[in-house]
């Protein structure tokens, strides 16, 4: 039980929440949400003990064992297995005795730490880990790997798996399916179903919150309101509260009738009738949602596209790959305007190697691919953040874009993103991530594409985020692809699916559902598999046979891996020195005595130059090295 009794907290002079009074009892699973900076972290800080409330009192119930996510990324020689049994504290504590009394020869304290072994199910543990980690998308040879060998992305995976393997009373996740694809968001929702314990669970997922919750925790204004159900019920629950003002109803309405529109103008067109007719799903279910975003901060829209052909782009018997590995093969593809398309399919399957052709960013290494003359690409993905450049603001991002463009239009375009006041000019270093993917996400909807290619979008988005950007979606008249975990987003703005999987890209002609149940079924009969090969078990797995072949196995992965992790090491050296010239050199260029000298100038701004051009190359062959790791890795 986890009992608040009138509790406030402030954090740098700033009231989070106060008079806050509820109880969450054993057994319940609360999503926590509310907007980004609200107090949903400080909140889990309180419940480990890290932060104390200013009024009030926050009480446990006595003896719980509390897991959380670890934030940090380790780079450690240890595997990934029994670096995810690390999270059971307690069977580590266990082994770790009985290490000594072997070492003593006690036998009789031996015999006990072995009963209390069997009680904590440690003979079962590598099993049990083997499972997490399949869950997550590890494959069997990637359980032997050090845990520095992996990305960082794969390292928050290892950190989750490590918060499931602990044995709790309490979990903690914030933001877990961040780093997931759609594969493991559903084994991970259909694994906390199951959880015997109190999950407190920070999410921006529409649609795991509401397969998973039984409560929901709602900061808002200074308060934390406590709702029964899941997130559809506390949602309607507040849109009936929200309409009920009077300005809030005549938003909503005017919302509403915006959709309407597009769905008519749509339907008046014959080659757009299918768009229309999947907006028309959809819509039933925006009108019911769409009053619990009243107060949204967010407001904007896709402008139509300066020209729209009908034919974008078409795709005949290409082969997809990099670095002499060929992913995909006999690629059939054509892309319309008004077509919607969701990309399904595993980790390391393809995905954002394919939408990496259609935006012209890798080349197909055979096959036809035609594109229309007038096709002007918006693509989003996650390494586009890292390309912002951080001493410059917002404004000056758009400016770059648009050096003709007056100021004050500008800064309105940029309030429909949240960027208001000071946040307009100042410089994008400091911004959080759901800033930054803001930020790109404007500059992409300020060029007025007509083709969308959008790799996981709304990490780092809040939920009043992504209901803007769904609602603007729904709005937009050029074709779009999509790859995202967010199932509430694609089942919103998409109406045809691809699945990337084995090397091919063929039509999916059920639904998200159908496509659940497929990989259900694909890992149950997977998993016994993924235990022989971990634990040994009946069949003889554990032979010294198997043992050899095992052993064998995980000797020419890691022969296959290591030189390409030799050269990731070496780039990310020569990076970090790079980053260490440019810095010197903005250093130079930050004081005043350079410009006393006009040749020294020169020579210094020559210098930027060549540092980041070098900069970019040495990044951009990081990013592909990379990349060739993972597929090494699936």
């Amino acid at each position: 039980m986890i009992n608040f009794t009138n509790v406030a907290l402030r954090r740098g002079g700033k009231t989070l929440f106060e008079k806050v009074t509820f109880t969450i009892h054993q057994g319940q699973r609360v999503g926590v949400t509310g907007v980004n900076g609200c107090g949903k972290s400080s909140l889990f800080a309180m419940v480990r003990d890290q932060l104390h409330s200013d009024v009030g009192e926050l009480t446990l119930a006595p003896n719980q064992v509390i897991a959380h996510v670890a934030q940090e990324i380790p780079a450690l020689e240890r595997s990934a297995i029994d670096y995810a049994i690390d999270g059971d504290v307690e069977l580590r504590s266990i082994e770790a005795e009985l290490a000594e009394a072997e070492a003593a020869d006690d036998g009789n304290r031996q015999a006990q730490l072995h009963a209390k072994l069997e009680t904590v199910d440690g003979y079962t543990c590598r099993s049990r880990a083997a499972r997490l980690l399949h869950g997550l998308g590890f494959t069997t040879v990637q359980e032997a790997l050090s845990v520095m060998s992996f990305s960082g992305g794969w390292r928050m995976r290892l950190n989750l798996a490590q918060a499931l393997m602990c044995r709790s009373d309490i979990l903690l996740l914030d933001e877990p399916t961040n780093h997931l694809d759609l594969d493991a968001v559903m084994w991970l929702q259909a694994w906390l179903s199951q959880y015997q314990g109190t999950l407190l669970l920070i999410s921006h997922d529409r649609d795991f919150l509401d397969d998973v919750s039984t409560h929901i925790a709602h900061v808002e204004q200074g308060g934390i309101e406590l709702y029964t159900g899941n997130y559809s019920a506390f949602e309607k629950r507040r849109a009936e509260r929200l309409a009920q003002q009077q300005s809030a109803y005549i938003k909503q309405q005017e919302e509403i009738a915006h959709i309407h529109s597009f769905v008519t103008r749509f339907k008046a067109k014959a080659s757009k009738a299918k768009q229309a007719q999947s907006r028309l799903k959809t819509l039933e279910r925006m009108e019911m949602i769409s009053a619990a975003h009243i107060d949204s901060p967010f407001n904007f829209s896709f402008l139509e596209p300066k020209k729209l052909p009908h034919m974008l782009f078409q795709m005949r018997d290409a082969e997809i790959g990099y670095g002499g590995k060929i992913i995909l093969t006999n690629v059939k593809l054509e892309l319309a305007s008004g077509d919607r398309v969701g990309l399904l399919g595993a980790n390391g399957a393809g995905k954002s190697t394919l939408i990496k052709v259609l935006a012209n960013t890798l080349k197909p290494v055979s096959g036809d691919f035609t594109k229309a003359q007038d096709l002007r690409i918006g693509y989003f993905a996650q390494h586009q953040l890292e390309q912002l450049h951080l001493d410059e603001s917002p404004l000056e991002h758009l400016l770059r874009l648009d050096p003709g463009a007056r100021e004050q239009e500008l800064r309105d375009f940029l309030g429909g993103f949240a960027f208001h006041g000071e946040k307009v000019s100042d410089p994008v270093k400091p911004f959080s991530g759901g800033e930054k993917a803001r930020l790109v996400l404007a500059m992409l909807v300020y060029q007025r594409p007509n083709l969308l290619l959008l790799d996981e979008p709304t990490n780092h988005l809040d939920l009043e985020m992504r209901h803007a950007l769904s609602v603007a979606l729904q709005g937009f008249e050029g074709a779009l692809v999509m790859i995202s975990h967010d199932r509430h987003m694609l089942r919103s703005v998409t109406d045809r699916w691809l699945w990337v999987d084995g090397g091919c890209v063929t039509p999916f002609d059920g639904d998200l559902e159908g496509y659940r149940q497929q990989m259900i079924a694909r890992r149950e009969a997977d998993e016994p598999a993924v235990a022989l090969l971990t634990t040994g078990g009946e069949a003889g797995v554990n032979s010294q046979a198997t043992r050899k072949a095992r052993r064998q196995q995980d000797a020419e992965q890691r022969r296959a891996l290591k030189p390409l992790q030799n050269r990731l090491k070496k780039m990310e050296q020569q990076m970090d020195k790079l980053n260490n010239q440019k810095e010197a050199i903005e250093a130079q260029l930050a004081g005043s005595e350079i410009y006393d000298d006009a040749d020294g100038l020169k020579v210094v701004l020559a210098n930027q130059v060549a540092v980041s051009d070098e900069l970019d190359e040495v990044e951009s062959e990081w990013m592909d090295v990379s990349e060739q790791l993972e597929a090494l890795s699936s």
